[in-house]
């Protein structure tokens, strides 16, 4: 189990002092949000792609890959209806996947539920059978970089589509690739009905990647969710991915968010 940190915590800071931060915490990787990286993040010339990846080699952080992949874009869209939409949107996550290689890392985490929720008019089936398409369509710039998709099912509170990880993996049996795997979130688990360390025994087979937060939008342990059970559960199944800090609620400062977050997350790995 590797410990990972998503660099929109830190916000304005220049690299060098959030990877020092990182560091010193205890983290050893970093998971990328794609719009952190400017405007047009997929036309960054290879030039500076290299100068970023040789920057965070320095540092000692590795990439895990990138996440928020369609926030703060325009012109792209997971179920809509509309073909050409669907066709910008798969070459756009195969421009990432690119991206993501060339930065270092392997994982890209599907979320963005403002650019996959459906209309009233639309049934989950029909959502779905739109999102594999545009899934189909990715495939083969996945394979090429070597890169996994992980698909992020979120609460009701955020949309509408794969709000149980039960749907997501649905998607994932029927695409059986494995470039196309399961990613999990603590925040959002906490919608199921089914208790989280339950959901994470469950689907071990399919999980590539896992967020640790909690419902109250800080860190993992810093809300009322109990980290214990959902950590033994990870170490039961074996898991051997990274475990990524997700948080949006930074009031309580970039500092205490990371340094409380490792530290409750090495507490729930102490032995009982």
């Amino acid at each position: 189990m590797r410990f990972a940190i998503c660099n929109e915590l830190f916000q304005d800071w220049p690299w060098e002092k959030a990877l020092e931060l990182t560091r010193e915490c205890g983290y050893t990787g970093w998971e990328i949000a794609p719009f952190t990286l400017g405007r047009r993040p997929e036309q960054m010339p290879d030039e500076r792609r290299q100068q970023l990846n040789e920057q965070l080699q320095r540092s000692g952080i590795d990439v895990v890959g990138l996440h928020w992949l369609l926030a703060k874009t325009e012109g792209y869209h997971l179920t809509t209806d509309d073909a050409e939409t669907r066709d910008r949107t798969a070459k756009y996550l195969g421009q990432l996947a690119k991206l993501c290689r060339d930065l270092g890392g392997s994982i890209m985490v599907l979320g963005s539920p403002q650019q996959r929720n459906f209309p009233d008019t639309m049934t989950h089936a029909h959502a779905e059978a739109n999102a594999v398409q545009v899934l189909e369509a990715t495939l083969p710039e996945l394979e090429r970089h070597e890169v996994t998709l992980a698909l992020e099912p979120l609460g009701p509170g955020e949309g509408n589509f794969w709000n149980h990880a039960a749907q997501a993996v649905t998607v994932i049996e029927r695409l059986a690739s494995p470039n196309i795997r399961l990613h999990l979130d603590i925040k959002a688990m906490s919608t199921e009905d089914q208790p989280i360390d339950d959901i994470i025994r469950t689907h071990a087979q399919h999980m590539a990647h896992f967020h640790a937060n909690d419902p109250n939008l800080l860190g993992p342990g810093m809300g009322e969710v109990p980290m214990e059970p959902i950590f033994k559960a990870l170490r039961d199944v074996d898991y051997q991915g990274w475990v990524s800090v997700e948080v949006f609620d930074y009031s309580p400062g970039i500092e205490t968010i990371a340094r409380e977050s490792m530290q409750n997350m090495r507490n729930a790995l102490k032995p009982a």
